[in-house]
């Protein structure tokens, strides 16, 4: 029997990933097991995959800030790692793929303990801090971005992790569900998994200008939402699981700089402006937007100093610029990610020469 280990979690751009792989890797292997954090998103977000195994343990995560948090990290982790070895030994994986997050780190430490290969994927243009911590670990990192492979020892260009129904949404689905008027543009919002306040503030800001031209459908985050709004063109939802209806009625995006939100409207060849969050963050998004930015697949606007004209400003720039900006999506990433990410688990899978 063959069994394999994904990990990942934190934030819905960590799980994702492993979600839109599910359907490859049950083709190939007799077990699935998800091992995420205790209080995360990943079980809920597994609901609906009966075949996954979910085991939670304990997780412990960076502040990027002076916080007295930090000091139970040591001992938190070791026993994440403890949790995580039990059940590795328990299950006898013969590969593990971690997609990375604070979730991640005891389970590749534990991998390495017990000898089993492992296989990473970076989402972002710089490398999260648990990939970088575990990069000599693993037998290959897959990368979303070329430009990361080429600086790592182990590194494969593989493209950004879909969901094959990605490109089967249906505009009628989407129209029906969000009340959306067929013969008006639409401009979806994207504030993230966790939403986003500055965003969600300068949107409602910017309402009267907006709706000139386009109906908005606003992804607003969980307990964002603001209900006394009264526009017949604004449509608000905390988070949707619709997103292949959501992206085939969108023909303008804005959205923060999350590789995998980025990655998805370059698939669909929607123009986006891009606004990465700034704050608490090691500035991945930033660097996503900027090199998004330079090759042609979206404008990027920083969020520090944001004002109501600037955004603005930049607004009117996505509309005047949308038809060249679709124009350079054409072909930007590779199509066939999925089947390279489920070949190089498969080649380290094989290489151990472990029969489960």
């Amino acid at each position: 029997m063959r069994t394999i280990i994904l990990t990942g979690g934190g934030t819905a751009g960590h799980i994702i990933p492993n979600i839109a792989l599910l359907p490859r890797l049950r083709e190939q292997y007799d077990r699935i097991i998800y091992i995420g954090s205790v209080d995360g998103m990943e079980k809920d977000m597994l609901n609906d995959f009966d075949y996954v195994q979910f085991y939670p343990i304990t997780t412990v995560k960076l502040k990027r800030s002076l916080s007295p948090q930090n000091l139970k990290i040591p001992f938190l982790l070791r026993r994440g790692y403890k949790e995580a070895k039990d059940i590795i030994k328990k299950e006898q994986p013969c590969v593990i793929f971690s997609k990375g997050g604070f979730v991640a780190v005891p389970v590749v430490l534990a991998g390495q303990k017990c000898g089993i290969p492992m296989v990473a994927h970076e989402s972002d243009l710089t490398m999260g801090l648990a990939n970088k911590i575990t990069k000599k670990k693993y037998k290959t990192i897959c990368t979303t971005f070329k430009e990361t492979a080429d600086k790592l020892k182990n590194g494969v260009y593989v493209g950004s992790p879909m969901r094959d129904e990605l490109k089967k949404g249906s505009i009628e689905n989407a129209r029906k569900l969000y009340n959306l008027d067929i013969k008006k543009p639409v401009l979806t919002i994207l504030g993230g998994s966790q939403g986003s306040a500055s965003l969600n503030k300068i949107i409602r800001e910017c309402l009267p200008e907006l709706t000139k031209t386009h109906q908005i459908l606003h992804i607003t985050g969980k307990g964002k939402l603001q209900k006394d709004i009264k526009n017949k063109d604004y449509h608000q939802v905390e988070f949707s699981k619709n997103m292949a209806d959501i992206l085939s009625i969108t023909d303008l995006a804005i959205t923060r700089g999350g590789s995998n939100a980025i990655h998805e409207l370059l698939a669909m060849r929607i123009p986006m402006l891009i606004i990465p969050l700034s704050k608490g963050t090691r500035g991945d998004q930033i660097k996503n937007a900027e090199y998004f930015n330079k090759k042609g697949y979206g404008l990027y606007l920083s969020e520090k100093n944001l004002t109501k004209e600037k955004f603005l400003d930049a607004w009117r720039s996505l509309k005047k610029r949308a038809k060249l900006i679709r124009a350079s999506n054409q072909n930007a990433t590779p199509t066939d990610t999925l089947d390279r990410i489920t070949r190089e688990i498969n080649k380290a899978a094989k290489d151990t020469g472990i029969k489960n």
